[in-house]
């Protein structure tokens, strides 16, 4: 990954291209009559028109407002993207995306996805005949046997997947789709990572899109979902869906996402060193960590080349279910809870909780452990983290006390 982004829809300051953490910080408000030095908060329904046959630029805020113009202009500079669209969550932002595919289409995705995703795919197939086939994306050609030039509409990507960590090789995946299936769009789900660690549309990616609430927001109060595109004609025609559906970010919300995603970088440096810290004790406990940063990861050389940093969700497994309960249960600073990317660290286990949608007998399937827990590591004192951790792990009964 380099430290320059690419040319993007939003000019950033003189014209000068600077470093994500610059670029990041750097929103663009040159429109404002009165110089303000945060973009206002639009809180209008509707504006008011020049004449009865001559709109302005906007009119009601379903179809479009200026405080999330700006959001969206900044999203697409720091994704890279042609243009970016902002919705009320992640979900919506896949909901968005999937109405590209009609009925008797087809979808190729991961076998091991967030557990919403999982539900929204499960339902496409029963309500519209949209077929979803689940491949192990860790093997770049094992989407071959499944791409088909009229049938296959798109091939949805997490990499890292969420929660086994696993990684999916963006570049040569979209090789593959791009030649066998021209009409096909490959689409990433790229919330673990955030822009600073990885930009799917360099990849070859053509739409990347995030749980805004998660890393770009990054404090719990608010919930978002983010849309980047390569392609000005893909983003006018998810734009029509918002539109039409009226799920387009509402200026408060893209007011809060906009100041939060300004710190994004100085957040996930701090979690991100965190999480390595973490990662290796767990390791040297000898507990199974799924971690991109760990050199026993089997991707681990892979998701180097595609991203610049491992990022701060790992999981480990204990072996035993009661042990992995009581574990989540004793700890004190970390706070059970779904979600991740924000600055308090959280504790679950997924598949009693944000993968519990997906059936008993398809988590196996998938080999999703269900001793399996999730960790999303925070900003606070990377000692006080894992001196609760230990303390967690001993009262389970998972390490033997020191005393």
């Amino acid at each position: 990954m380099t430290d320059i982004l690419p040319a993007s829809p939003s000019p950033s300051v003189a014209g000068r291209r600077y470093r994500f953490a610059t670029e990041v910080v750097t929103v663009d408000n040159n429109d404002d009559p009165h110089n303000a030095a945060s973009v206002p908060i639009y809180q209008s329904a509707t504006f008011k028109q020049k004449s009865a046959t001559a709109g302005g630029e906007y009119d009601y805020s379903r179809s479009g407002n200026p405080t999330r113009t700006h959001l969206e202009n900044h999203l697409a500079k720091i994704m890279g993207a042609k243009r970016a669209l902002a919705v009320t969550s992640g979900m919506s932002a896949l909901d968005v995306i999937t109405r590209l595919v009609h009925a008797g289409e087809e979808i190729i995705a991961g076998d091991d996805l967030y557990g919403g995703t999982n539900r929204l795919l499960t339902f496409l197939a029963k309500s519209q005949n949209i077929k979803t086939h689940h491949i192990d994306t860790t093997k770049a050609e094992a989407i071959l046997p499944y791409l088909d030039p009229v049938k296959t509409k798109l091939v949805l990507l997490e990499t890292p997947t969420n929660p086994l960590i696993k990684i999916a090789d963006i570049p040569t995946i979209a090789n593959y789709v791009h030649e066998k299936c021209p009409n096909a769009l490959v689409v990433v789900d790229n919330t673990m990572m955030s822009p600073y660690l990885q930009r799917p549309l360099e990849l070859g990616a053509d739409i990347s899109y995030h749980s805004g609430t998660k890393y770009l927001s990054g404090h719990h109060d608010l919930m978002a979902g983010v849309i980047g595109t390569r392609d000005e004609a893909i983003a006018e025609q998810l734009y029509y869906v918002i539109n039409a559906t009226g799920c387009g970010l509402g200026p408060f919300d893209s007011w809060l996402l906009l100041r939060g995603v300004k710190t994004l970088a100085v957040r996930m440096d701090k979690q991100q060193a965190s999480a390595i810290r973490i990662a290796d004790y767990l390791e040297e406990q000898g507990f199974k960590v799924h971690y991109p940063g760990s050199k026993k990861h089997p991707q681990y050389e892979l998701h180097k080349k595609i991203a610049s940093g491992p990022g701060a969700v790992l999981s480990f497994e204990t072996g035993d279910i009661g042990i992995s309960e009581r574990i989540v249960e004793a700890a004190k600073l970390w706070s059970i809870s779904v979600s991740f990317g924000c600055v308090n660290s959280l504790i679950s286990m997924p598949c009693r909780m944000s993968h519990a949608s997906i059936p008993a007998h398809i988590r196996a399937e998938r080999a999703l452990p269900e001793d399996l827990i999730r960790l999303c590591i925070g900003i606070e004192d990377v000692e006080d983290l894992l001196e609760d951790l230990e303390a967690s792990l001993v009262a389970a009964g998972a390490l033997p006390s020191k005393q």
